[in-house]
């Protein structure tokens, strides 16, 4: 297939691959090809406010993994006793209720969008799962304050996760315990579900507002079709 004078290879032109690694070439290039994975256009709907408070949580979250590198890095006795690990330590603090605030207003915002249409009920399901896995990172944020707030907090949750059968294996009152969960396991898997959430967002695509099933806004590609370039070259 030619665009231009140049010869471009689609994955559907390809002989079938007979190694894992050339399928799972083809499956990728299928399924998330470069136009779609980084998109230099969105459709005309993207224009709203409600389509900001996804990108405001992603970047909220990544001012919350610096700042706790920071703080774990130089540990609890800097930033209760210095004047810039407080800095940094309430940082860390407005980074994440800002990462909750967008993220609920997102969360609410695609919840009546209906946002699960066209097959991206897997996209929905992951940004539930990622709000999920984010209150068990906070709950830990919480216990490693080293004050009598943190303490007060694991004892009250102590009771509750013993009585579920989990307090051996989740120990609120072990501090270096929590401190793995809380710089390691958990960014971890917030990470993880976020950018498996956003492959799925460029897969599938932006979804359209409910009023937009009709319009000319919703068919419009992201990047020029191949078929139009080489109508208008022909």
């Amino acid at each position: 297939m030619s665009v231009e004078g140049r010869t471009t290879e689609t994955p559907a032109d390809e002989p079938s691959a007979r190694t894992w690694t050339g399928k799972s070439r083809q499956w990728l290039l299928r399924r998330l090809p470069p136009e779609k994975l980084l998109p230099d256009d969105q459709p005309s709907y993207v224009a709203s406010w409600i389509y900001v408070f996804g990108i405001g949580a992603i970047a909220s979250f990544v001012f919350v993994i610096l700042s706790g590198i920071v703080l774990s890095l130089n540990g609890p006795l800097w930033y209760h006793v210095s004047v810039l690990g407080h800095f940094v330590n309430s940082t860390h603090l407005w980074s994440v209720e800002l990462f909750f605030i967008t993220m609920v207003i997102h969360l609410w915002g695609k919840y009546w969008m209906a946002a699960w249409r066209g097959g991206r009920a897997l996209t929905w399901i992951t940004g539930v799962v990622s709000f999920a896995v984010s209150i068990v990172a906070a709950f830990t944020g919480y216990l490693l304050q080293t004050n009598f707030d943190s303490q007060w907090i694991a004892f009250q949750a102590k009771d509750a996760l013993n009585a579920v059968g989990i307090g051996a294996w989740f120990n609120v009152a072990d501090l270096g315990q929590i401190f793995m969960w809380h710089i390691t396991l958990m960014p971890l898997a917030v990470a993880a579900v976020v950018v498996l959430h956003v492959i799925l967002v460029r897969m599938h695509g932006v979804v359209p507002p409910l009023d937009a099933a009709e319009s000319d806004a919703q068919l419009r590609s992201t990047t020029p079709s191949l078929i139009d370039t080489e109508g208008d070259a022909r």
